[in-house]
């Protein structure tokens, strides 16, 4: 039973990983459907940087990596489970670099328009 054993501390692990990266998107101004998914979580991490107002090149790169993460466990599904949760725990700690919706110059919202 050492792999059974395994396999659901793994998917405990997964679950909660799953649940903080949701809870950062909706913080975030992202509406995360209930149970999403991986590919889910990328594509509303996408929307919510890009939706920001005032966003560095710096955190920029680092949505960007966490959205390759999410993409890269999505792509790996459960063929890999402790590669998957780490791929899911770079994008949470890439996606932390988000500042917080409280900042107005960083809040949701249309971007500036140039002219």
């Amino acid at each position: 039973m050492i792999i059974g054993g395994l396999s659901a501390r793994l998917a405990g692990a997964r679950a909660r990983l799953i649940d903080e990266l949701s809870r950062a998107v909706t913080g975030w101004g992202g509406q995360v459907p209930e149970d999403p998914g991986v590919a889910e979580l990328a594509v509303l991490l996408e929307e919510v940087a890009a939706n920001l107002r005032a966003i560095t090149s710096s955190t920029r790169a680092e949505l960007a990596g966490a959205v390759g993460h999410l993409r890269a466990a999505d792509r790996l599904g459960g063929l890999l489970p402790a590669v998957t949760l780490w791929h899911l725990g770079q994008a949470l700690q890439r996606a932390e670099t988000l500042p917080g919706t409280a900042d107005p110059t960083t809040a949701p919202g249309p971007a500036p328009q140039t002219c």
